[in-house]
C-alpha cells in the first residue's frame, strides 16, 4: 500500500534554499561551491573547516550569537562569534604548547557543554584530528577506541575521568595529556586543568595553510564482525556539510537551529557543530536530558526555527500525545527533519497533526560524512521514504554479481543495495589502519553502503533493511561482535549472539541469546549477573536490554551463528504484539 503524500509548500516568510530539486541537480557543480568558500586570511589558499565555521563569521559579526547553551537548570548562556574565535584560538595555542602536531588525535569525552565545542573547532584550527567519544560508553569501548585511534590528548570531566578513564588508565597506550574541564590531576603532570591551559596562551592564532585533503575528523563505526572501524574525513568535507545544511535542512543565517544528536556521534559533530556554523546561524545546545516539557519549552522559549532530531525522540513524543504540545507556542518552528534511522510513516503524519508540518527524513552514514538523500522543503514528502538524492550526489540501486562486478537495477521498485558514485567531498578517505576493509566498500567506482533499498518511478528511495546485522538502537549503531565479546568474558557464557529486537520507541534494542557453559543453570540471578557485567563493561547504551537462554544457538553449516533467524523470530513476535504497526523496525 502506497503511503499518502504530503505536498509541502514554502511558508512565504523565508524563501527556500532549494527552489527546484531537478533544476538544482542539473546545474550543480562542486567547483562553484568551492569558489564560495572564504579564503584564509591574507588571501592564502586552503580550505579549513574551522575557518569556514568560525573565523570568517567572527570577522564580519563578532557580536553575533554563535551558540546558545541551555543549561540543565534552565538558565541560558550565549557565546558570540568573537568569543568562539578567541576560545578556539586559545585551545589551538594550548595544543601547540602540548606538542600536538598535524594529524595527531585529540579526543573528547564530554557531555553537551561549551568546552566540547571549543575543543572540536580548536583542534580543527590546529590541523589535528578531532574524535568524539560517547559519554555513555563504558570503560571497555572507550579503551578500544582510544587505543585504536592512537589518542594523544583527551579532554574530559573529573566525573567521567574517575568513573571511566581511571579504571583503564594503565592500558591506554598513546595518551600524553588529559585536560580536565573542571579540575586537575594534582601531582600528576599529565593531567592538566583545561581552563588554565587555555588562559596561558594567546587568543590570537593563525590557521596554517590547509590542504582540502588534510585529515580532520575521526569517527568510529562498528561493523557486524570484527572490531570498531575508524572512518577518516578531511577538511574538504565542509563543502558537503554546507550544501546539505542549506538544501536538506533549509538553513539560513538568521535561523535558530537545534540538533538534538549527542556530540559523541557523527551527527552531533557534523550537524550539531560544523554545518550550522558554516551557514552562520545560531546553534542551540541543550545540556539537559530528554524531557517532553523541557524540549517543548526549548522550542518555544529559544524560538527555534529549524529542528533536527531522531525517530526515537519523535516516537517518544508521539506516545505522550498531541495534547502535550498544546500549551506551547511553536508557531515560529518552520522546518523539522529527522536522522539516525528510517522514519516510519506514522511519525511523518503525526508531525503534521502536532506541528502543522511534516518531519523530513534524511539518510546518510558515518562513511558518507554528510546527508546524501533527503526530503526537501519544496518537494513532495512521501511518508516512509528516504527522499531524493542531494544535488551533486549520484545514487543507484545495484546487485553485487561475481566477485568484482555490479548489476544496476533499472526498473522501479526492485530491491537492491544502495550505491553512491565515489568522489563526493565528504566521502571518508580511509578506515584507519584497515585498508582491506576500506577497499571492500568500493566496486567499479561506486561506494556500496550495505543498505538495501528500492527506488520508485519518481526517483524516491525507500529503505528496506540492512544488508548486515548492524543494530540501530535510538540512533546508535551497535556492532554485535563487540557486545558478544564482552558477554563471553563471563564464566557462565559459552556462546552469545547479539541482535536487534524491534522496539516501538528506540527502533531496536539490543537483545542477546546465550547458551551456558556446563554446570550453570538459567536462573534469574544469573541473568542479572550477566546483565550487570555487560552494563559495567559496555555502558547502558550498548549492553543488552534483554537476555534469553537457549540450549543451542542457530548456526550455518560452517558454524557461524545465524543472528538473522533470531531477529526474524523477534519481528514475528513484534508483529503479533503490535498488529496495527505497518512494519517492525
Amino acid at each position: 500500500m502506497t503511503p499518502s503524500i504530503i505536498t509541502k509548500q514554502p511558508d512565504g516568510r523565508t524563501p527556500p534554499c532549494l527552489r527546484t530539486h531537478a533544476e538544482a541537480c542539473r546545474e550543480f557543480r562542486w567547483e562553484a561551491v568551492r569558489a564560495e568558500m572564504s579564503p584564509l586570511p591574507g588571501g592564502r589558499k586552503g580550505l579549513n573547516i574551522a575557518h569556514q565555521a568560525v573565523d570568517r563569521h567572527a570577522e564580519q559579526t563578532p557580536d553575533g550569537e554563535a551558540f546558545r547553551f541551555v543549561r540543565a537548570d534552565g538558565s541560558v548562556a550565549s557565546m558570540t562569534w568573537g568569543d568562539l574565535r578567541s576560545e578556539t584560538n586559545r585551545f589551538a595555542n594550548a595544543l601547540a604548547c602540548l606538542g600536538v602536531e598535524a594529524e595527531d588525535r585529540v579526543f573528547s569525552l564530554l557531555g553537551r557543554r561549551a568546552e566540547l565545542y571549543v575543543t572540536a573547532l580548536g583542534t580543527l584550527k590546529h590541523l589535528a584530528m578531532f574524535c568524539p567519544l560517547f559519554s555513555a560508553f563504558g570503560p571497555e569501548p572507550l579503551l578500544e577506541r582510544l587505543n585504536r585511534g592512537r589518542a594523544k590528548v583527551l579532554v574530559t570531566s573529573e566525573k567521567l575521568f574517575r568513573r571511566k578513564i581511571e579504571p583503564i588508565r594503565d592500558r591506554l597506550k598513546s595518551i600524553e595529556t588529559i585536560l580536565l574541564v573542571d579540575g586537575d590531576g594534582g601531582s600528576d603532570p599529565s593531567i592538566l586543568d583545561y581552563r588554565s591551559a587555555l588562559e596561558a596562551g594567546s587568543n590570537q592564532y593563525e590557521i596554517p595553510d590547509t590542504d582540502p585533503e588534510d585529515m580532520a575528523l575521526l569517527h568510529f563505526t562498528s561493523g557486524t564482525t570484527g572490531q570498531p572501524k575508524a572512518a577518516v574525513h578531511v577538511h574538504e568535507a565542509v563543502l558537503n556539510l554546507d550544501v546539505s545544511a542549506r538544501y536538506a535542512l533549509d538553513l539560513h543565517p538568521a535561523d535558530v537551529f537545534w540538533c538534538t544528536a549527542d556530540p559523541g556521534w557523527v551527527t552531533g559533530v557534523s550537524y550539531g557543530i560544523i554545518a550550522p556554523l558554516v551557514v552562520g546561524c545560531t546553534v542551540v545546545v541543550d545540556e539537559g536530558e530528554l524531557d517532553a516539557d523541557r524540549w517543548y519549552g526549548i522550542l518555544q522559549d529559544q524560538r527555534v526555527t529549524v529542528w533536527y532530531t531522531a525517530p526515537t525522540a519523535i516516537r517518544w513524543l508521539m506516545r505522550l500525545g498531541i495534547e502535550a504540545s498544546r500549551p506551547y507556542d511553536l508557531s515560529h518552528l518552520r522546518y523539522m527533519a529527522s536522522v539516525g534511522e528510517p522514519l516510519n510513516p506514522e511519525a511523518v503524519r503525526w508531525g503534521v497533526e502536532a506541528f502543522g508540518k511534516p518531519f523530513h527524513d534524511t539518510w546518510w552514514q558515518t562513511e558518507t560524512g554528510a546527508i546524501m538523500i533527503s526530503n526537501y522543503r519544496t518537494t513532495t514528502v512521501k511518508p516512509g521514504s528516504m527522499g531524493l538524492t542531494m544535488p551533486g550526489i549520484e545514487a543507484s540501486v545495484v546487485h553485487r554479481v561475481a566477485s568484482d562486478d555490479l548489476e544496476f537495477v533499472k526498473e522501479p521498485d526492485v530491491e537492491g543495495e544502495l550505491a553512491l558514485r565515489a568522489g563526493w567531498p565528504s566521502m571518508f578517505r580511509a578506515y584507519l589502519d584497515n585498508d582491506a576493509a576500506y577497499a571492500r566498500c568500493f566496486r567499479k567506482g561506486w561506494y556500496l553502503t550495505g543498505d538495501l533499498v528500492r527506488r520508485d518511478a519518481q526517483g524516491y528511495f525507500w529503505f528496506v533493511g540492512r544488508a548486515d546485522d548492524l543494530i540501530k538502537s535510538a540512533g546508535h549503531r551497535i556492532g554485535p561482535f563487540e557486545v558478544e565479546s564482552i558477554l563471553l568474558e563471563h564464566e557462565a557464557v559459552a556462546e552469545a549472539a547479539a541482535f536487534g529486537k524491534p522496539d516501538p520507541i528506540s527502533g531496536q534494542v539490543v537483545k542477546a541469546a546465550i547458551s551456558l557453559s556446563p554446570g550453570h543453570m538459567p536462573t534469574q540471578a544469573l541473568e542479572r549477573d550477566i546483565m550487570a557485567h555487560a552494563r559495567k563493561r559496555l555502558g547502558a547504551a550498548v549492553a543488552p536490554r534483554e537476555i534469553e537462554f537457549l540450549d543451542d544457538l542457530p548456526k550455518t553449516r560452517s558454524g557461524k551463528i545465524l543472528r538473522r533467524l533470531l531477529q526474524e523470530r523477534e519481528r514475528e513476535i513484534y508483529a503479533a504484539t503490535f498488529p496495527d504497526t505497518e512494519e517492525a523496525p
